[in-house]
């Protein structure tokens, strides 16, 4: 069976040729969000509010919003609406010490600064150099200091000798066809199926590092069960003590209880499912857990 055909077996439609709008987030940390605003709808850029998402707009504009004065200056980040979810669900404070276990380029991890007023420890790991440059390019840009960077296999995170009080796997993924050209051709369940394996070991590490009560957000940019409810309804059986709590966020819809003949926990409504004809975002799946 395609990866295609397993969606209308799920009871979705799916329209190959949809692209998410283009989004973006306003880095408060730079510049309020009313001054961004007034100078950019002065330039012309048509701004819309993402329901559920502070500080973050879809927007139109006739020119590259990444080659402007404001971009350079770090006003702004050009992150598309569902991937501005999962650090919302994890919801950091500041003073927090948090772990965002596949960092770059740095959508993500400087939206946990943000969120924490640049006050705290994130810790940011990459196993890729030329990723990681990346990454510290854009926390520059966006004036972020509280992140600590390390090149790293995360699934070995245990050996920085820290605990974390809140952890964001934003786990490597098979990804969707809104992102990704000519997806159903190049994906299969085999794949899917070897990437859930690597996502299972960096549920084991995520756990070893996270304290009692501290809250885990898995996600994945994959619409394949095999790599969102499945790895979670497992997540929850290896660990016991580990439980799914209420995402706080509207978008999206629940997650599935059961797929291709298989059951998993009903707690599994509490995840989140974006599916693109019906979000108007790429497809994205998240979840918060909490180890007791």
């Amino acid at each position: 069976m395609s990866l295609l055909s397993r969606y209308h077996e799920l009871g979705v439609e799916v329209d190959p040729s949809f692209r998410p709008r283009p989004a973006l987030r306003v880095n408060v940390l730079r510049v309020s969000e009313v001054e961004f605003l007034r100078v950019m709808r002065r330039k012309g850029v048509v701004l819309e509010p993402i329901p559920g998402v502070p500080h973050g707009f879809w927007y139109e504009s006739s020119f590259s919003l990444g080659a402007t004065p404001e971009f350079l200056l770090g006003w702004y980040y050009l992150q598309e609406a569902a991937s501005q979810v999962p650090p919302l669900v994890l919801a950091p404070v500041a003073g927090d010490c948090v772990l965002d276990m596949a960092a770059a380029p740095g959508s993500k991890t400087s939206q946990l600064a943000q969120l924490m007023s640049d006050d705290g420890v994130v810790v940011a790991l990459d196993a890729d150099r030329n990723r990681l440059a990346s990454l510290r390019n854009n926390l520059e840009r966006l004036g972020v200091s509280c992140v600590v960077s390390y090149k790293k296999d995360a699934r070995f995170a245990h050996d920085l000798g820290l605990s974390f009080d809140k952890v964001l796997l934003d786990a490597p993924c098979s990804g969707n066809f809104c992102v990704e050209q000519d997806f159903f051709s190049k994906r299969s369940v085999a794949d899917v199926k070897q990437r859930a394996r690597l996502q299972k070991e960096l549920l084991r590490s995520a756990y070893r590092v996270l304290k009692r009560g501290g809250v885990l957000v898995y996600s994945t940019c994959s619409l394949e069960p095999e790599e969102d409810e499945a790895i979670v309804d497992w997540f929850l059986k290896e660990f016991p003590d580990v439980s799914l709590s209420e995402s706080g966020v509207s978008l999206g819809e629940p997650g599935l209880t059961s797929a291709f003949g298989r059951s998993f926990d009903q707690s599994l409504s509490l995840t989140r499912r974006f599916w693109p004809s019906r979000a108007g975002t790429q497809g994205f799946f998240v979840a918060r857990l909490v180890k007791g």
